[in-house]
């Protein structure tokens, strides 16, 4: 038998490792998709107000992007900015509301809804045969409860602020002593405030409430006309951002209207 021992020929093969997978690819992607929120979130710092409030709408209310603009408030599809380019869509809803309201059918002529250069103006017009307050007092009636209430579940779903007015007509005050029109008009704006803030409308969002007594009459020719008697709401303009997101803080009302534009009546 021979002690002869086997040959083994050992071969070496050169060439690359195995292959690594996919695991760059993943963090190829994480990376990306950093640095593109680190992008997004630099480019919401330098925005104005308005495009930051609608970002964050969008994330409060996917849903109420439909009309491409995001809302502050969760569900509410309609809480748009309201500008002139869009206060005739709610002008539309609240005289809808009322419409479809049968137990105020009767009101409806009393109730006048116009946009005017200060804003929407909602004017709750007293006669002889319908009234929202308790004669010579600042109490609503169920006439004036119902209204407000309504109202105020529409104009709290807007950001816009809103001004309240009392006014009154030229009769004396039927009690004496140092209560009068003046006192009278006033207690009726802030008793309508109080119901609309406590039914919809946010504590932050009145920015005036005033009383005029007589000296705004609607008639100025009958001044003792029911319809002198009313509650004014003034859904005011959202002035559009400057550049640096601040709000200008002129009102609106005191700017230079476009030639020809109609003026505020002083008598409303």
């Amino acid at each position: 038998m021979s002690n002869t021992r086997p040959i083994i020929v050992i071969k070496k093969v050169s060439g690359h490792g195995a292959h690594h997978g996919g695991a760059w690819k993943v963090a190829y992607a994480d990376f990306v998709t950093a640095m593109m929120a680190l992008f997004i979130v630099l480019w919401l710092m330098g925005s104005s107000a308005t495009v930051k409030k609608s970002v964050a709408g969008y994330f409060n209310d996917p849903k109420g992007t439909s009309n491409k603009s995001g809302t502050d408030h969760l569900g509410a599809a309609d809480a748009l900015p309201l500008t002139d380019d869009n206060f005739d869509k709610l002008k539309d809803q609240i005289e809808k509301s009322m419409q479809e309201q049968t137990d105020l059918s009767k009101l409806l002529s009393q109730i006048e809804v116009t946009v005017t250069p200060e804003g929407l103006r909602i004017e709750l017009l007293e006669s002889k045969d319908g009234t929202f307050f308790d004669t010579g007092s600042s109490a609503l009636n169920e006439n004036g409860r119902k209204v407000l209430q309504l109202l105020a579940k529409k104009l709290g779903a807007v950001p816009n602020h809103v001004s309240i007015e009392g006014h009154t007509d030229s009769a004396p005050f039927a009690q004496s002593g140092s209560y009068g029109n003046w006192e009278l008009s006033a207690d009726r704006a802030n008793a309508a405030r109080r119901l609309m803030q406590q039914d919809g409308l946010r504590i932050d969002q009145v920015s005036q409430v005033r009383g005029y007594a007589d000296q705004r009459l609607r008639t100025p020719d009958n001044p003792m006309d029911p319809s002198n008697r009313r509650v004014s709401l003034i859904v005011q303009y959202l002035e559009a951002s400057a550049p640096d997101g601040t709000t200008p803080s002129t009102p609106i009302s005191e700017k230079a209207l476009p030639a020809g534009a109609a003026k505020p009546s002083p008598t409303k």
